[in-house]
């Protein structure tokens, strides 16, 4: 009788071993599953893509992977817990034409928005605005064919007028001209606050600071906020 008894004991301790196991497994499994679905969710599924040149890029910061405006965007989608990851395909020294020469292979990328921050380095060379449209329609062109749901955003440019007058107001008037006839959102001008002041300037008097960059995002977000 006792070692029946005993045996009764161990047997049902079995089972309730096998119950607690079988318990811990199904509670297991479903936080696997929710964690594995909040990972899913929080994760970016679309992409913000910046082209541009030297601005874009972040040239002359001590880390454009943290400082360059794109970075600084980056920050913000995040906070704001928005879905998107930034790819920063900005080209020191890039003109409207090897921005043209560039974009198909830029565009493997899957794009959902797109920037578009090219042309101060025509203005600055002097090359004529005729020349400076034609390049960057055939890059929103380029774009609206590959990817034709994606949202398009221009940066508009200005140039100092010792350039000369005319052209600095030809010039100026190329980016909302495109933004208008592309049904792209515009960023009046993208270095507004920042452009001609020394202290968010570094010393070529060109490309913003750290301090600078931010503000160039916060100029590019109060746009771009309202596209994500």
């Amino acid at each position: 009788m006792q070692i029946l008894n005993i045996k009764t004991f161990l047997l049902a301790g079995l089972m309730s071993l096998a119950a607690c196991q079988n318990t811990y497994n199904t509670a297991t499994e479903s936080e696997t599953k929710q964690t594995a679905a909040k990972d899913s969710t929080s994760k970016p599924t679309k992409t913000v893509l910046f082209f541009g040149d030297s601005l874009t890029a972040g040239y002359g910061l001590d880390d454009p992977a943290t400082d360059a405006y794109p970075s600084v965007i980056q920050k913000k989608i995040t906070q704001e817990g928005f879905p998107y990851k930034v790819v920063n395909a900005g080209n020191s020294g890039e003109t409207s034409a090897g921005g043209r020469s560039r974009i198909d292979w830029v565009l493997k990328q899957k794009v959902d928005v797109f920037v578009l921050e090219l042309g101060a380095n025509d203005g600055l060379r002097g090359i004529p605005v005729a020349e400076t449209n034609r390049n960057l329609q055939a890059i929103i062109d380029k774009v609206k064919g590959k990817y034709p749901n994606a949202k398009l955003v221009m940066a508009g440019m200005q140039i100092p007028t010792s350039m000369g007058v005319s052209y600095a107001k030809q010039f100026r008037d190329v980016f909302p001209k495109l933004a208008v006839k592309n049904d792209m959102l515009l960023i009046p001008f993208l270095l507004e606050g920042v452009g001609g002041n020394p202290k968010l300037n570094q010393a070529d008097g060109i490309h913003p600071t750290a301090e600078g960059a931010k503000i160039v995002a916060g100029n590019v977000w109060s746009i771009l906020k309202g596209v994500l």
